[in-house]
């Protein structure tokens, strides 16, 4: 399945504190959607009673979760400031991301892929798209949606939000996939993958390993960012792993910790070892 979406009546919900409800066949779970009392005009997805994303339909570029803000800072560095780019989300959710694109860079061409086929009909009926946004939505498995677009022209970003811990696809955990993704790439493209992992950081240290050495024959690299405190594997939480097509810019580890949220840490060439 495949669409396309533009722009849309501004609202959804009333914020009255009403719940919408959509039941997932995938998972077998509910999704809901309900007002943030604490921010008017901004909502919260949850599915199977566990907050997903969080959505200000009033200022799109205002993004509430860290791990998202640090994604958003990495979007931010990989072209000029306002200019348009060409987006794939793998791993729609409340579209928190393509919202934020929108609002910063007006008029890019966005792709999301979603297994969950009720969820993007979800969102979109009840937390419509900033006006102007392009969005191409497609409902399917990322992997296998990466063929169909290998025809589009080159992702100057390609962002993957969709595992955690010992719940990732191993299809997707692994070497091949990042090299597919990195072939949708242009050469000055950016691919940004969520890490959320559990104590231990068994799954930052295989996805670090796997996807250094999918860029390394293309002269790629690696940095990891996140909370600085993340880097101990002391706690569970969320690493940001940003694997370019070409030496990673010491100018952005500095911009990308002086944006935080703070305190915020980036780890590079040797200091990266450590993580795979």
């Amino acid at each position: 399945m495949q669409g396309r979406f533009q722009e849309g009546p501004v609202g959804g919900s009333d914020g009255s504190g009403e719940i919408s409800r959509r039941f997932l066949r995938a998972t077998g779970q509910h999704a809901t959607i309900a007002a943030d009392p604490w921010t008017p005009g901004s909502f919260v997805l949850a599915i199977g009673g566990a907050e997903q994303s969080h959505v200000n339909l009033a200022a799109p570029q205002e993004i509430f979760y860290e791990y998202l803000r640090r994604i958003g800072h990495v979007v931010d560095l990989a072209a000029p400031t306002g200019q348009p780019i060409r987006a794939l989300h793998l791993g729609a959710g409340a579209l928190t991301l393509a919202r934020y694109i929108q609002a910063t860079r007006p008029g890019s061409e966005q792709h999301a892929v979603e297994l969950e086929r009720e969820l993007l009909d979800f969102v979109l009926q009840h937390l419509p798209l900033p006006e102007g946004t392009i969005l191409h939505t497609q409902i399917g498995d990322a992997r296998e949606a990466l063929d169909g677009l290998a025809a589009e022209p080159p992702f100057d970003v390609i962002i993957l939000d969709i595992f955690s811990g010992p719940d990732a696809p191993a299809h997707i955990a692994c070497r091949e996939f990042y090299e597919e993704a990195a072939a949708l790439l242009a050469p000055s493209g950016v691919l940004i993958i969520n890490v959320g992992d559990e104590p231990g950081l068994t799954l930052v240290h295989s996805q670090t390993t796997a996807l250094r050495s999918s860029l390394a024959s293309r002269g790629g690299d690696v940095a990891a960012f996140a909370e600085s405190g993340m880097f101990s594997g002391r706690y569970p939480g969320n690493i940001i792993l940003v694997g370019t097509l070409f030496p990673w810019p010491g100018d952005w580890t500095a911009e990308l910790v002086s944006r935080g949220p703070h305190p915020a840490a980036v780890l590079s060439g040797v200091a990266l070892d450590a993580l795979g």
